[in-house]
């Protein structure tokens, strides 16, 4: 076989090992990141001094409206001008 050939595979093989081990360290980082925003999520809500039925109230508000609980600085203004 030619042995530029067998370099390449070579290569190849060494180059998916690393794209292998980065894939694993993304992943790794990734949960590292979801684990961080969870705790400050959890934080926000104690902080809060909310009840889970009040949350729970805060939440469905939320969705039923379309992603917006209470009304913005320019919904505010849009009312106050009518």
């Amino acid at each position: 076989m030619n042995p530029k050939i067998n370099r390449i595979d070579t290569e190849i093989a060494k180059t998916k090992q690393k794209i292998s081990g980065l894939q694993a360290h993304i992943r790794e980082l990734e949960q590292q990141k979801i684990e961080l925003e969870n705790t400050d999520i959890v934080g926000l809500v104690r902080g809060s001094g909310m009840t889970s039925q009040e949350l729970s109230a805060v939440l469905q508000a939320f969705r039923e409206k379309g992603g917006v609980p209470f009304p913005s600085s320019k919904q505010e203004d849009a009312e106050n001008e009518k």
